[in-house]
């Protein structure tokens, strides 16, 4: 009892405890109104100034509320109620450290409080403090043994901080004391599987499969997909680690029922296919003559046994090889082009990493005759358009979809496929057009509208593809945009984002980068309340694989890109404001129109002084009695257009600290690694530089981009080496000889990466600009990327773009000569027209969409 608590006298303690008892029963108006009373004789008394601020922010008056429980706290520092009070607050507005940091204070007043030490734990959880989290979860069980939930969370706590032997001992200890074990309980055979799952981790595999098959066969466990899958997995184990073990033959034999099992179950799971194979000694990974012959034959089998799966079908194709490969593959995809199935290609598709068995798809499909039934000639036409675009053949590809077109002119996966080969030729416009076709054949279609809306997106139509996407969102909301940003569509953040890079509208592409991070920032903090959620259900081995996404999902490639193209996006911003192409405000779009027109007509109606007082009246009813909750409201934003954002002048560590939430992943993605290198050489952090070209260099020695850095960290450090100290001049050095051999030069370095790839445009880019960096007259440089003109270079529309964006950059004089060639040497993309040719096909796309809009309006 703190000091302050004890000069209330008896009745006024109680109206004390009433206060309490009114914040837990959410009687927040009563509450208040003892809150009052009390401080009005005490006006000094600490923990009432914590309680009633702490309803003031209930009740929405979250300013007046938090200082107040400042001044609270300040009046009583050994209060446990005064820290939990600013816990729960600091915990509403997600500082969970912060938060968790309180509560430890709270304990050391009153160590016993079971609410704390429980909201402790989750916040130990939460931040990943799994060594604290055992001594919390230890205490709550000494505190309340009885409740199984807490048996439960102190194994969790020491499986989760990797003490799996005490965590054994917990879960047995716990079956020990049970009376009766109920029969066909889910909850307790969740419980159970834990149980094998510590003991196959540990490693103690015999007693881990004893004990899951009695406990199988007494009914306990009721999970039979689990059970076969633990049991499968152990034997597996114990087959591979005690070869030298009578019962490896009976482990195997046992195994193989297992896996069987399971594939009686789902047939169309691959792993368990490679998983039986495995059991049989054959390694996919590296087949001979012997092994692909009985891998063949054990595929062929299974192909029999589930005749309607196609998972045992498609993993004989990657097995064969030669004569056998087309015996196999010819019926498969006859059989699948009669049926009329869509995905076909993309089933086949990873088969053309071999160009044998791309050949012979190509010569199967090829010689289907055209007099065969009209639906199988028409998929075989479907197969073959993909078949060309996607070995870059998009004349030949174009060809064949005008047959299929013409054969059938109502089916939209045609129209479809014609869209994605214009784009892959370069014709975003000529995409976004044929796209269109296939969404009028089926306006109803949410995939084929989204398919529209994003190709729109590419082809810079941004305003079109919002009112594409506003046929499916929410009618209410303020934009289609707006209503996509909140339901937290991640494919839309970062194509709308890029679309705003490409048109030059950096500050709102920043925006959308921005926006992608808040999304997976709410993934982090929706985990909260399933750490006490799925231990008091026992929900544990979904909970496992929980925090394992959530400690992993920062390496998702969406955000990643966020990351990486938000980097790139600001530094240049950072060198130079300048010369960067900033839009002032965003064009207003017709649904924003509309929205803001009706804003206006709200606003006017709101100017009479009788409504007024009556909107502030109700307001003010609705914050005594309405509760707000503890979550701190979400802010408005003052930047909607990103402009702030663009100009600030912290841009540069805006970017590292959006690079650190990458952590570990950031290291395995060399795109993040060469980003972090941009950022800290620009920050003069070399040591972080360094070590970023190191873990790029480690991933891939001779990516294109990566030789350029190395140059660029090789003559900055050649040239601060006076103004750096002796350690940190020793690393760079070894770094850089680790990079380079330390007897060349910069320029031969550069002259024999060239040499070695001359055939490549990324690597002629890259040698281009290195040589540019270090000072190589404007002609060389110029020369050299014409080169990636010649015919023996196998030059891409999206490489040749790169080339003329840095030409366009650094002001070439011959970047007008260079789009006129790339113009005349993809004869199929517009993307190199002029920009007035441009303009005109954009005229052309929104002339054609306003025609349809009536179209549009009736669906």
């Amino acid at each position: 009892m703190s000091s302050q608590q004890a000069t209330l006298a008896q009745k006024d303690r109680k109206a004390f405890q009433d206060l309490l008892s009114c914040y837990e029963l959410k009687q927040l108006t009563k509450g208040r109104k003892v809150a009052d009373q009390l401080l009005k004789k005490y006006p000094d008394h600490g923990e009432t100034m914590c309680m009633k601020g702490l309803i003031l922010v209930h009740l929405g008056q979250r300013e007046e509320g938090i200082k107040l429980i400042r001044e609270g706290m300040r009046k009583d520092l050994t209060s446990h109620i005064c820290w939990h009070v600013w816990a729960l607050v600091q915990k509403g507005e997600h500082k969970y450290e912060e938060a968790l940091k309180s509560y430890m204070q709270a304990l050391r007043f009153d160590k016993d409080n079971f609410n704390i030490v429980r909201e402790t734990s989750v916040l130990q959880t939460q931040t990943r403090a799994y060594e604290s989290l055992v001594e919390s979860r230890l205490h709550m069980l000494r505190l309340r043994p009885s409740f199984r939930a807490h048996w439960v969370g102190l194994a969790v706590a020491y499986q989760l901080s990797g003490n799996l032997v005490e965590a054994k001992r917990v879960l047995e200890h716990f079956q020990g004391l049970l009376r009766e074990c109920p029969v066909n309980d889910a909850e307790y055979s969740e419980f159970l599987l834990f149980h094998v799952h510590v003991l196959e981790d540990l490693g103690h595999l015999q007693d881990a499969l004893a004990f899951l098959d009695k406990k199988s066969k007494d009914r306990y466990i009721v999970d039979r997909t689990a059970t076969h899958t633990f049991r499968a997995r152990i034997l597996s184990k114990l087959m591979n680690t005690n070869k030298e073990s009578p019962q490896v033959a009976e482990w195997s034999t046992r195994a193989e029922s297992e896996w069987r099992a399971l594939l009686d179950l789902n047939p169309e799971c691959s792993d368990y296919y490679q998983a039986v194979l495995a059991n049989q000694g054959i390694d996919l990974g590296d087949l001979d003559e012997d092994s692909c012959t009985k891998a063949l034959a054990l595929l062929s089998e299974f192909s029999v046994h589930f005749p309607k799966a196609y998972a045992p079908r498609q993993l004989a194709l990657t097995v064969a090889q030669g004569d056998r490969f087309r015996g196999l593959a010819k019926p498969y995809i006859e059989v699948a082009l009669s049926k009329g199935i869509p995905s076909l290609f993309s089933n086949v598709k990873k088969l053309y990493a071999d160009p044998v068995k791309c050949q012979v798809i190509e010569e199967i499909v090829e010689d289907i005759p055209s007099q065969s039934e009209p639906a199988k000639y028409l998929w075989t036409l479907y197969f073959l358009a993909q078949h060309y675009s996607f070995l870059g053949r998009h004349r030949r590809a174009l060809e064949i979809l005008n047959l299929a077109v013409e054969h059938t002119p109502t089916l939209p996966e045609l129209y479809m496929t014609k869209a994605k080969v214009l784009k892959r030729a370069g014709d975003p416009y000529g995409a976004v057009r044929s796209m269109d076709e296939a969404r009028k054949l089926d306006g109803q279609d949410r995939f084929i509208n989204t398919k529209s809306g994003k190709y729109r997106l590419r082809a810079g139509m941004i305003d079109e593809a919002e009112e594409i996407f506003g046929l499916f969102t929410r009618k209410g909301a303020a934009t289609p945009g707006a209503d996509l940003t909140e339901m937290q569509a991640l494919h839309y953040l970062v194509e709308v984002g890029d679309a705003y890079r490409r048109i030059g509208k950096l500050n709102l592409a920043l925006k959308k980068y921005y926006t992608i991070q808040k999304v997976f920032e709410a993934f982090r903090e929706d985990q909260y309340d399933f750490h006490q959620y799925s231990i008091r259900k026992t929900i544990l081995l979904p909970y496992f694989d929980m925090l394992k996404w959530e400690d992993e999902v920062q390496s998702h490639p969406v955000y990643v890109h966020a990351v990486v193209s938000a980097t790139r996006v600001g530094l240049p911003l950072c060198e130079n404001h300048r010369h960067c192409s900033l839009t002032r405000r965003t064009e207003t779009t017709d649904a924003s129109k509309k929205a803001l027109s009706k804003a206006k007509k709200a606003a006017h109606k709101g100017n009479d002084p009788s409504q007024e007082s009556q909107d502030a009246a109700n307001k003010k009813v609705s914050n005594q009695s309405e509760d707000k909750g503890l979550d701190a409201p979400i802010p408005k934003d003052e930047d909607p257009d990103g402009v702030k954002m663009v100009l600030a002048d912290d841009a540069l560590e805006r970017a590292a600290k959006f690079l650190a939430t990458l952590k570990e992943s950031g290291k395995r993605n060399i795109d993040a690694c060469l980003a972090n290198f941009d950022v800290a050489m620009r920050r003069k952090k070399y040591l972080q530089a360094a070590r970023a070209l190191t873990h790029a260099h480690a991933m891939d020695a001779q990516h294109p981009q990566l030789h350029l850095r190395v140059v660029q960290f090789g003559k900055t450090v050649s040239s601060v080496s006076d103004s750096i100290t002796a350690p940190v001049k020793s690393v760079l050095h070894e770094t850089l000889i680790a990079l380079k051999p330390e007897e060349i030069s910069l320029d031969v370095f550069t002259s024999q990466y060239l040499q070695s790839h001359s055939t490549s445009p990324s690597a002629i880019l890259a040698c281009a600009e290195a040589c540019e960096f270090l000072g190589n007259p404007t002609e060389d440089v110029e020369s050299l990327l014409f080169t990636v003109l010649k015919d023996d270079i196998r030059l891409s529309v999206e490489d040749a773009l790169h080339i003329l964006s840095y030409l366009q950059r650094v002001k070439s004089t011959r970047a007008e000569e260079f789009r006129i060639a790339c113009d005349n040497k993809f004869e199929l993309s517009t993307v190199f027209k002029s920009s007035e040719e441009q303009t005109a096909l954009r005229r052309q796309c929104l002339l054609e969409e306003k025609e349809d809009c009536d179209d549009v309006e009736n669906l």
